[in-house]
């Protein structure tokens, strides 16, 4: 079977007026390189399925959801078709631009970089809902897992193909896939790359995302640190939790020594519930994920279904 030097993998929902514009200009920026491109369609409920359909040609591949799962499991969908020597990344809304691609490919063969990430250097977005979050969001990240690239909400990245397809892909985790390449020994270096506006469709992002960026940071500072060494952090919250529980008993055990009465009082009920509530919040989410992750890899499964793959004429 040949295998093509690059894979183009395009995540796609609701973007039937983008298809159009978005394959002429990937078409246009492969040029004369040996490439596929595949796109997944992560259950529109438009006419995006048919536009591809219509444009396709034969070096395009679309993957077809029966239902929506998401970014990060489109994403994992698009690599596990591809077959290339390197998988190249973006988004279907066209702010970002395919023309990158081919230099950013050049860099990681040339320097033998294992990712080449994109960092939108002139970012066409408004301030206050998508630059001032994704700002913060991005310092948090760099700061806390140590991997310091500027712009990890930029879709656009070239990976070796082993990279890309070793990684793990779950929940909403394309924000950290810089994290998880990391994981595996991956060197990358970030490059400026263009940015467009939205022309056509919404946005599928908001200020409700915080929450979830800053949930999964949670989870992978867990899995960077202490994936396989558990214990150092539920047996040191153990300990602070046991001792805790060990000096208030204590102290009411002296209080009602002397003649106390110590039922019912705030402070042998609140540290309780406030501790055990918080651990137990913690740890049954990151043991909640880690048997997911087990379930799905023991049995070989995917965390989507394919309704149909269609190859372009």
């Amino acid at each position: 079977m040949h295998i093509p030097q690059l894979s183009v993998v395009v995540t796609v929902f609701n973007e039937e007026e983008n298809i159009k514009p978005l394959l002429e200009a990937v078409y246009l920026a492969m040029g004369t390189l040996d490439y596929e491109l595949i796109l997944v369609d992560d259950g529109s409920s438009d006419k995006t399925i048919q536009e591809v359909k219509k444009i396709a040609n034969s070096k395009t591949k679309l993957i077809i959801f029966n239902k929506n799962y998401g970014q990060t499991t489109a994403l994992a969908a698009g690599i596990d078709h591809a077959t290339g020597q390197y998988i190249a990344t973006m988004d279907g809304d066209l702010q970002n631009d395919p023309s990158d691609i081919p230099l950013m490919l050049k860099k990681a063969i040339n320097e033998n970089w294992d990712v080449v990430a994109g960092r939108r250097a002139d970012r066409k977005d408004g301030f206050v809902l998508r630059k001032l979050p994704s700002k913060i969001a991005n310092w948090v990240i760099r700061n806390t897992t140590k991997v310091y690239l500027k712009d990890y909400g930029c879709s656009l990245r070239v990976y070796k193909a082993q990279i890309a397809q070793n990684m793990e892909l779950y929940g909403e985790l394309h924000r950290f896939i810089p994290v998880l390449a990391k994981q595996e020994g991956a060197t990358m270096t970030e490059v400026d790359v263009k940015h467009h506006p939205r022309i056509h469709g919404d946005s599928k992002y908001g200020l409700s995302r915080t929450f979830k960026v800053m949930a999964d940071l949670i989870l992978m500072l867990f899995f960077q640190k202490y994936l396989q060494r558990p214990i150092h952090i539920f047996g040191t919250l153990g300990l602070i939790s046991f001792l805790i529980g060990i000096l208030i008993n204590l102290y009411l055990l002296i209080d009602k020594i002397f003649g106390a009465d110590i039922w019912g009082r705030p402070i042998l009920l609140l540290g309780f519930i406030f501790l055990l509530a918080g651990i137990q919040l913690i740890t049954t989410g990151i043991i909640a994920e880690i048997i997911i992750r087990t379930y799905f890899e023991s049995q070989d499964k995917k965390t989507y279904k394919v309704k149909e793959v269609y190859v372009g004429e």
